[in-house]
Protein backbone atom coordinates (compact mmCIF):
# COMPACT_ATOMS: atom_id res chain seq x y z
CA UNK A 1 0.00 0.00 0.00
CA UNK A 2 1.58 3.23 -1.40
CA UNK A 3 1.17 6.40 1.18
CA UNK A 4 1.71 10.18 0.28
CA UNK A 5 4.37 12.14 1.78
CA UNK A 6 1.39 13.52 4.26
CA UNK A 7 0.57 10.36 5.34
CA UNK A 8 -2.58 9.70 3.76
CA UNK A 9 -3.23 6.52 1.01
CA UNK A 10 -2.71 6.71 -2.51
CA UNK A 11 -3.33 4.08 -4.30
CA UNK A 12 -5.81 1.25 -3.38
CA UNK A 13 -5.15 -2.46 -2.14
CA UNK A 14 -6.97 -3.79 -4.80
CA UNK A 15 -10.11 -4.40 -6.76
CA UNK A 16 -12.26 -2.27 -8.98
CA UNK A 17 -10.73 0.99 -7.06
CA UNK A 18 -7.03 -0.45 -7.74
CA UNK A 19 -8.30 -0.63 -11.44
CA UNK A 20 -9.68 2.66 -12.11
CA UNK A 21 -6.00 3.85 -10.23
CA UNK A 22 -4.43 2.47 -12.52
CA UNK A 23 -7.04 3.32 -15.74
CA UNK A 24 -6.15 7.14 -14.28
CA UNK A 25 -2.47 7.08 -14.91
CA UNK A 26 -2.63 5.10 -18.30
CA UNK A 27 -5.13 7.45 -19.73
CA UNK A 28 -3.74 10.39 -18.09
CA UNK A 29 -0.37 9.80 -19.87
CA UNK A 30 -1.95 8.53 -23.25
CA UNK A 31 -4.38 11.84 -22.64
CA UNK A 32 -1.41 14.37 -22.38
CA UNK A 33 0.13 12.86 -26.23
CA UNK A 34 -3.33 13.11 -27.94
CA UNK A 35 -4.13 15.84 -26.73
CA UNK A 36 -0.67 17.34 -27.68
CA UNK A 37 -0.55 16.19 -31.08
CA UNK A 38 -3.97 17.01 -31.74
CA UNK A 39 -3.19 20.72 -30.71
CA UNK A 40 -0.02 20.55 -33.15
CA UNK A 41 -1.23 18.97 -35.96
CA UNK A 42 -4.54 21.10 -35.84
CA UNK A 43 -3.74 24.44 -34.35
CA UNK A 44 0.44 24.80 -35.09
CA UNK A 45 0.72 23.43 -38.47
CA UNK A 46 -2.47 24.02 -39.80
CA UNK A 47 -4.08 28.12 -39.92
CA UNK A 48 -6.94 28.61 -37.41
CA UNK A 49 -8.63 30.09 -39.83
CA UNK A 50 -8.71 26.93 -41.93
CA UNK A 51 -10.16 24.82 -39.37
CA UNK A 52 -13.59 24.25 -39.78
CA UNK A 53 -16.46 21.45 -41.01
CA UNK A 54 -14.21 21.24 -44.33
CA UNK A 55 -11.17 20.29 -42.74
CA UNK A 56 -12.18 17.71 -40.65
CA UNK A 57 -14.50 16.29 -43.51
CA UNK A 58 -11.63 15.80 -45.48
CA UNK A 59 -9.67 14.26 -42.87
CA UNK A 60 -12.41 11.69 -41.90
CA UNK A 61 -13.53 10.73 -45.67
CA UNK A 62 -9.66 10.35 -47.18
CA UNK A 63 -9.75 6.97 -48.00
CA UNK A 64 -6.13 6.11 -46.98
CA UNK A 65 -5.37 8.21 -43.42
CA UNK A 66 -8.96 8.84 -42.53
CA UNK A 67 -9.36 5.70 -40.11
CA UNK A 68 -6.40 6.79 -38.56
CA UNK A 69 -7.83 10.56 -37.94
CA UNK A 70 -11.24 8.89 -36.77
CA UNK A 71 -9.29 6.31 -34.43
CA UNK A 72 -7.29 9.13 -32.93
CA UNK A 73 -10.92 11.35 -31.95
CA UNK A 74 -12.40 8.49 -30.86
CA UNK A 75 -9.85 7.40 -28.51
CA UNK A 76 -9.85 11.14 -27.32
CA UNK A 77 -12.64 12.05 -26.42
CA UNK A 78 -13.75 8.46 -24.84
CA UNK A 79 -10.60 8.30 -22.81
CA UNK A 80 -11.35 12.27 -21.97
CA UNK A 81 -15.04 11.43 -20.93
CA UNK A 82 -14.23 8.35 -18.98
CA UNK A 83 -11.37 10.15 -17.20
CA UNK A 84 -13.15 13.08 -16.45
CA UNK A 85 -16.25 11.45 -15.15
CA UNK A 86 -13.85 8.93 -12.76
CA UNK A 87 -12.22 12.19 -11.66
CA UNK A 88 -15.47 13.50 -10.73
CA UNK A 89 -16.47 10.29 -9.34
CA UNK A 90 -13.61 9.96 -6.96
CA UNK A 91 -14.00 13.71 -5.44
CA UNK A 92 -17.99 13.40 -4.85
CA UNK A 93 -17.14 9.92 -3.19
CA UNK A 94 -15.00 12.12 -0.94
CA UNK A 95 -17.51 13.86 -0.27
CA UNK A 96 -20.69 11.84 -0.02
CA UNK A 97 -20.21 9.64 2.61
CA UNK A 98 -23.83 8.06 2.25
CA UNK A 99 -23.96 4.35 0.58
CA UNK A 100 -27.35 5.43 -1.26
CA UNK A 101 -26.08 9.03 -1.97
CA UNK A 102 -23.09 7.41 -3.75
CA UNK A 103 -25.10 5.17 -5.78
CA UNK A 104 -27.02 8.16 -6.68
CA UNK A 105 -23.86 10.16 -8.11
CA UNK A 106 -22.35 7.17 -9.60
CA UNK A 107 -26.21 6.21 -11.33
CA UNK A 108 -25.96 9.78 -12.62
CA UNK A 109 -22.35 10.35 -13.67
CA UNK A 110 -21.93 7.27 -15.65
CA UNK A 111 -25.22 7.93 -17.07
CA UNK A 112 -24.19 11.56 -18.39
CA UNK A 113 -20.52 9.41 -19.17
CA UNK A 114 -22.41 7.23 -21.60
CA UNK A 115 -24.66 9.56 -23.41
CA UNK A 116 -21.79 11.58 -24.48
CA UNK A 117 -19.44 8.34 -25.62
CA UNK A 118 -22.42 6.99 -27.75
CA UNK A 119 -22.71 10.68 -28.99
CA UNK A 120 -19.41 11.25 -29.46
CA UNK A 121 -18.73 7.59 -30.89
CA UNK A 122 -21.83 7.65 -33.20
CA UNK A 123 -20.40 10.71 -34.95
CA UNK A 124 -17.31 9.76 -35.54
CA UNK A 125 -17.62 6.12 -36.89
CA UNK A 126 -20.81 6.94 -38.98
CA UNK A 127 -19.65 10.48 -40.24
CA UNK A 128 -20.23 10.84 -43.86
CA UNK A 129 -19.03 13.85 -45.64
CA UNK A 130 -21.39 16.53 -47.47
CA UNK A 131 -19.11 17.27 -50.27
CA UNK A 132 -22.40 19.48 -51.68
CA UNK A 133 -22.00 21.56 -48.79
CA UNK A 134 -18.29 21.81 -48.96
CA UNK A 135 -18.62 22.84 -52.30
CA UNK A 136 -21.45 25.93 -51.71
CA UNK A 137 -18.82 26.79 -49.25
CA UNK A 138 -15.76 27.14 -50.77
CA UNK A 139 -17.80 29.00 -53.78
CA UNK A 140 -19.25 31.34 -51.16
CA UNK A 141 -15.74 31.61 -49.68
CA UNK A 142 -14.02 32.52 -53.11
CA UNK A 143 -16.96 34.72 -54.17
CA UNK A 144 -16.37 36.76 -50.83
CA UNK A 145 -12.49 36.92 -51.39
CA UNK A 146 -13.19 37.62 -54.77
CA UNK A 147 -15.23 40.96 -53.47
CA UNK A 148 -12.90 41.30 -50.93
CA UNK A 149 -10.17 41.66 -53.46
CA UNK A 150 -12.27 43.90 -55.50
CA UNK A 151 -12.94 46.73 -52.79
CA UNK A 152 -9.20 46.92 -51.98
CA UNK A 153 -8.94 47.49 -55.90
CA UNK A 154 -11.09 50.60 -56.17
Amino acid sequence: MAYSGIGRKVRPNGGFELAWWFFMRISGLMLVFLALGHLTITHLINSVENINYAFVASRWADPQSGWIWRLWDLTMINLAVLHGFNGLRQILWEQILSPSKRVIASTIIWGLAAVLIIGGSYSILLFQENREYIQKWKAEREAARFAQSARHIQ
